[in-house]
């Protein structure tokens, strides 16, 4: 008998079921040669990846306009402050214009400003595991659902809760993070129960990459609303996408479904199909679930341990590198909201071109799937981490601080087809509790990864400081993908089989 190497490692409970052994090849094997999908053009789980698309499009487009709107609901002239002038600096360049004040309507100090744009990851976290609990015990849909409509409600309610109270506003801003913690979690249960496992790479890239296109969209939109009614129209940029995302909700709740099984329009041909790939749904059996097992999984930990690192370097980037381009190498406003586009832009492309990719390594054979996660993601992680490195190294040559954000950032997206569906292969039925504990993990970066940037710093905007900040971001990153390399697995643990019912087996 076929017994994998890394199975005394990668399953939690060894003594568990310890007669079932299977090939991760199996998943390309499983589906009988007399059941073929349908060739209709739109199938179901294509609307599915539409409308999921467009929800996470929404949710980050919401999240995102805050960051470019606090720009002009803030009053810069109440708030000036000591410049630096350190030698360790780029000259400023003769076309370099200073950043205009603005007269904005609140007198929010930095630290201020940072717990605005920091109440929203409290409530986010906090929503994770149960968001994808829920999913799986009442089904992705509603929470998922729930979830968006959450988030557009509180963000129509923002600039009145913002000319009203500070407190409220920070309370506004909480809910609307638990209302969008559960969206993840619950669209990965979702992808679960309806997406064949041959295709969950491209299918997860193309339903996830809404967050990218939802920040491109965000920002310079937000920009312009912001800049209408003479700078005052910044209530506009949370008005347009709260609306955006109610109507978006009613699309959402007619045209898709928890399961095949429950969809009353879904094609027969592309129902035998799923199910076959996938295997039966147990929609009416509840288990409870098997928090020590989880808990103690190595490969679980190899997944939680690499998103880390993934999201220290996408927040230093997200919220540190602005900073370094203003004072260091002396970005104007528009060129800078230009360059935090552009990497969100690459990583989409790149991203939904590196799952396809992936997914025919798989169909061919060429790769196990559990190789094909540790490429995928070494490649998100570690050519990031050498353009990060890069824009240090180069110093005061915009271009290449330019380049390097753009063509390495672009090989992010390749996470898709790493680290993202690997919650699903350990184990279908809890993929939406499992993504909830690593992304309420990885988040806490959100938190982390400012402060101790901040402590780097300490108002000393150097080249010499901000390559210190550089060199750890980058080193937690390859340091988390090879804990991944090391340890990750593609075969569904005996703890997960263990909760299936007989007739499944």
């Amino acid at each position: 008998m076929y017994a994998p190497p890394e199975s005394s490692v990668n399953d939690c409970d060894n003594d568990s079921d310890s007669n079932y052994e299977e090939d991760e090849d199996e998943l390309t094997r499983i589906i009988p040669p007399e059941v073929e999908d349908t060739k209709d053009c739109l199938k179901a789980r294509h609307i599915l990846g539409i409308l999921g698309f467009l929800g996470f499009a929404n949710v980050y487009a919401m999240r995102v306009n805050l960051s470019v709107a606090i720009v002009a609901m803030v009053n810069s002239t109440s708030n000036t402050g000591t410049s630096n002038t350190s030698f360790d600096n780029c000259p400023v360049s003769n076309k370099t214009s200073p950043t205009p004040d603005t007269t904005g309507e609140f007198n929010w100090d930095e630290a201020t400003q940072g717990i605005v744009l920091g109440s929203f990851f409290y409530g986010y976290v906090l929503t994770q595991v149960p968001g994808g609990r829920l999913a799986e015990l009442f089904g992705g849909k509603l929470v998922y659902g729930i979830g968006v409509l959450v988030t557009a409600l509180f963000t129509l309610l923002s600039p009145i809760a913002a000319r009203t109270n500070f407190t409220l506003f920070i309370i506004v801003r909480v809910l609307e993070g638990m209302g969008e913690g559960v969206t993840f979690p619950s669209m990965h249960a979702m992808l679960a129960r309806w997406i064949p496992p041959l295709e969950r790479s491209k299918f997860a890239a193309y339903v996830y990459a809404g967050t990218n296109f939802g920040t491109i969209l965000s920002l310079p939109l937000s920009g312009w609303l912001c800049s209408l009614m003479d700078g005052d129209g910044w209530p506009l940029s949370f008005y347009l996408f709260g609306v955006l995302g109610i109507i978006w909700f009613f699309f959402w709740m007619y045209f898709v479904y928890d399961t095949p099984s429950s969809h009353p329009r879904i094609d027969r041909q592309e129902h035998a199909f799923i199910i076959a790939s996938i295997g039966p749904q147990d929609e009416e059996e509840k288990t409870p679930i098997p928090w020590c097992s989880i808990l103690t999984c190595v490969p679980l930990w190899a997944i939680l341990i690499t998103q880390c690192g993934m999201s220290w370097a996408f927040y230093t980037q997200l919220t540190e590198l602005p900073s370094y381009m203003a004072q260091i190498l002396h970005f104007d406003i528009q060129a800078n909201s230009l360059l935090s586009a552009i990497p969100y832009l690459t990583s989409w492309w790149l991203g939904i071109l590196a799952s396809i990719f992936a997914d025919w390594l798989l169909s061919k054979g060429y790769l196990s799937q559990s190789t094909s996660y540790k490429l995928f993601n070494s490649l998100a992680s570690v050519i990031p981490s050498l353009g990060i490195l890069g824009v240090a190294y180069v110093g005061c040559d915009k271009l290449a601080a330019q380049l390097l954000l753009a063509i390495p950032g672009a090989f992010g997206g390749a996470v898709y087809a790493g680290n993202q569906m690997n919650h699903i292969a350990l184990s279908p039925k809890f993929a939406g509790t499992m993504y909830g504990i690593t992304n309420a993990a990885a988040n806490m970066c959100g938190f982390l990864a400012p402060y101790v940037i901040g402590l780097i710093i300490e108002g000393r905007e150097t080249l010499g400081q901000w390559r210190m900040v550089f060199y750890l971001a980058a080193g937690i990153n390859i340091g988390g993908n090879l804990f991944y390399v090391a340890f990750a697995s593609a075969r569904e643990q005996a703890w997960s089989r263990s909760q299936r019912p007989s007739s499944s087996n």
